[in-house]
């Protein structure tokens, strides 16, 4: 366990001077199922395909960087037994669906106008993330960003906060940490983190100012 990680379990906890997004969810949309809905009109059918490409094992090492997205689509193609063109089409449409929610967005910036250091902690492939960086001009309020697949290790991994911290020289006990999957809100609680289950825009900026500094 890192030194920084050691310190935010420890003692009182300050104010928080650094605040740490999640992208998917977050930042940006992240509604697998409407996804699945838009794509396929059977029932049977988008549930089989949910189960197989976007809750399978392999999603998640896709997102750690550890399989590659086209190898990925072959192994959802023969678990699905549906055309590999038609998969690579379904994994294309995910991403295109990863659009700015305008409220976090604007909280985001609103944040950096503040001069509140902003860092990113998402678990997305490097695929994803460079499509996203180019399709998108937010990026450059953030003071750091750790992407799974870089790192090859995911939330709620402990390995992945603790990268963050040691690259970026935070200590959790002043680093609010936003995300809108339970488990890794968990995990970085247990880390020392000050947390928000993110919930909308507005909740979160509620919260956010009972926990920034002065």
């Amino acid at each position: 366990m890192t030194d920084a990680v050691e310190r935010g379990r420890r003692g009182r906890a300050p104010p928080v001077r650094n605040v740490i997004f999640d992208f998917g969810g977050v930042l940006v949309r992240w509604k697998p199922q409407e996804i699945l809905e838009r794509f396929y009109r059977e029932e049977a059918l988008r549930e089989r395909v949910r189960r197989a490409v976007f809750e399978h094992p392999d999603w998640v090492e896709i997102d750690r960087g550890t399989l590659a997205e086209e190898a990925a689509v072959r192994r959802f193609a023969e678990r699905t037994d549906r055309p590999r063109e038609e998969i690579a089409s379904l994994v294309q449409h995910a991403k295109d669906s990863l659009t700015p929610i305008p409220e976090s967005v604007a909280l985001l910036r609103e944040l950096s106008r503040r001069r509140v250091p902003l860092y990113g902690l998402s678990n997305v492939s490097a695929e994803t993330f460079a499509l996203l960086r180019e399709r998108y001009d937010f990026w450059s309020v953030f003071a750091g960003i750790v992407i799974s697949a870089e790192v090859k290790t995911v939330k709620p991994e402990p390995a992945i906060f603790e990268h963050l911290c040691r690259a970026h020289g935070l200590t959790p006990a002043e680093s609010a940490f936003i995300d809108d999957h339970p488990p890794n809100i968990e995990a970085a609680s247990r880390l020392g983190f000050r947390t928000i289950l993110f919930r909308g825009a507005a909740e979160c900026a509620a919260q956010l100012e009972g926990l920034l500094s002065p």
